[in-house]
């Protein structure tokens, strides 16, 4: 901590001071933009508050500096891990914000767009260079905050003596970090959207069912929702399971005796053979992933689909959409491009296709498929695109307003062969084109001016709709469905998935259950 004296950065500019409810930050300037990191917005979540709800940040004195990204919470040590983690800062203090304004001007009262990073629930940290939000900041005139929440077992394993979903409650306790704060930055705490991808849009579409986060913001972003939330059965079926890995229970007792940063070894242990538990655990053990939003019935009362249908969200304006080929990046990276057999196929088709009937209805829907198309199709299909246009049609079904986007403009890293992967939103709404996942995707070559073209149009739908709910395009409606489709083109027209539509028109996304 420092003085609340003034200081000059090395331009001579003055460093902008804002002023919080727990103390005065100082910050830096920035390509004509002020940015805060590494802010508390709740206690260290260790020693007694390990595996609680967030504690509200300890005041200070003086003036803080918020020059550096906070630590990111442990996690798994995986690919994705590593390089999400390079060089991150060590440390207890994980509950962070960061934010990025044009100025920390309490009378300019700017929309705010407040971030959640997906990965699986177990991984992410919002320092990763792919969420460098100073262009959405600079390009949309408005104040971005991007947050780290608690994943893997400290988040979301479903363990006696603990709430459930406490990765989301963190999300909660950011939010009201912004309702509190955001004016002295430069923000209207009255005009807040929430915006995520992948486990962050399934965040968001859980934050649209919580009694909690009511009335936290207005309007929200779910780009790429997954649709796989777990019953509380399940979720601690799994919980025991991973204990066991550590050989524990899973209660606080047991589990507090682990270091934070040992813990997730046991959460990957699992994911590696979650595969041998399909008897139980069904849908949920192909994944790989054993973490999920739990629908416990108190801090998240049901699924996002069944809240939304029965208009909780009614009043908050929302956008769901996901990508062409969501599937592609993991049959990629599990080195199984153009290597899927029939077998495969017929399996995935079986486990994850709608209804009793879903290979052959998969079978005679798309007759000119190879297996490998296939077995993308209904893997992308159940776990991305069908909950996100799903939520969508909850949201109106329900009595609120949705508009739906489809981006099919194909990754040009790797010869083009991952498509509209998933992920591919990420640099291309953030500009990070030689980041994280954007240097996968672009392959470390110079974005080309139609690469450039869609960024910029990203980002100007989804500021347009933070400041006005209107992203430029009609909302979503069951009689004609138009969608945005973003591609070199962008046009709008009615959903471009009809088949896949009517493939799962009539089936619900309900908890995945414990099968035995």
């Amino acid at each position: 901590m420092t003085t609340a004296t003034s200081r000059e950065s090395a331009d001579g500019s003055a460093e902008p001071i804002a002023r919080t409810h727990a103390g005065a930050v100082r910050g830096r300037r920035e390509g004509g933009l002020a940015v805060f990191r590494g802010i508390p917005f709740a206690e260290p979540p260790v020693g007694d508050a390990r595996f609680q709800a967030p504690r509200p940040a300890r005041a200070w004195d003086g003036t803080r500096d918020a020059f550096a990204f906070g630590p990111p919470p442990p996690q798994e040590a995986g690919i994705q891990g590593r390089a999400l983690l390079l060089d991150a800062p060590t440390g207890d203090d994980w509950l962070t914000v960061n934010v990025w304004t044009p100025a920390p001007d309490p009378a300019a009262r700017r929309p705010v767009m407040v971030w959640i990073y997906g990965g699986a629930y177990k991984l992410g940290h919002s320092g990763s260079p792919g969420y460098d939000a100073r262009r959405i900041a600079r390009d949309g005139g408005v104040v971005v905050v991007t947050l780290n929440y608690r994943v893997g077992v400290e988040g979301f394993a479903r363990i006696d003596g603990a709430p459930a979903n406490r990765g989301l409650l963190d999300q909660v306790a950011a939010l009201e970090w912004v309702r509190e704060n955001i004016t002295a930055f430069g923000g209207d705490a009255g005009q807040v959207t929430v915006f995520g991808e992948s486990a962050g849009a399934g965040s968001v579409a859980s934050l649209l069912a919580m009694p909690s986060a009511a009335g936290l913001f207005r309007r929200a972003i779910a780009q790429s929702v997954p649709g796989t939330y777990f019953s509380d059965e399940l979720a601690r079926d799994i919980a025991a399971a991973i204990a066991a890995e550590a050989g524990l229970r899973p209660t606080v007792a047991d589990l507090s005796t682990v270091d934070p940063r040992q813990l997730p070894a046991a959460g990957e242990a699992l994911g590696t053979k979650m595969h041998q538990y399909q008897e139980r655990w069904g849908q949920a053990a192909p994944t790989q992933t054993p973490f999920s939003p739990v629908v416990d019935g108190e801090v998240l009362p049901t699924t996002p689909w069944q809240a939304l249908a029965a208009g909780s969200a009614r009043d908050v304006e929302l956008i769901a959409g996901h990508n062409k080929d969501e599937f592609r990046l993991f049959v990629a990276l599990g080195g199984q491009l153009g290597k899927i057999t029939d077998e495969e196929a017929a399996a995935a088709l079986r486990t994850f296709g709608p209804g009793p009937d879903g290979e052959r209805a998969y079978r005679a829907a798309f007759p000119d498929a190879s297996p490998g198309e296939l077995y993308e199709r209904v893997h992308t299909d159940w776990l991305f695109n069908m909950p996100s246009l799903h939520l969508a049609e909850a949201q109106v079904a329900g009595g609120g307003r949705a508009h739906v986007y489809e981006l099919t403009w194909p990754a040009p890293g790797n010869g083009g062969v991952l498509g509209a992967c998933h992920g591919l939103d990420i640099p291309l709404l953030f500009g990070t084109f030689d980041a994280d996942l954007g240097a996968l995707l672009f392959a470390g070559s110079e974005p080309s001016p139609e690469a450039r073209s869609l960024s910029s149009r990203f980002r100007a739908a989804w500021t347009a709709f933070a400041t006005t709910g209107d992203p430029g395009w009609p909302s979503y409606d069951t009689e004609q469905r138009l969608v945005q489709v973003l591609d070199a083109e962008p046009q709008v027209t009615t959903y471009p998935e009809e088949t896949s539509r009517r493939l799962w028109h009539a089936h619900t996304f309900r908890a995945l259950p414990l099968i035995s």
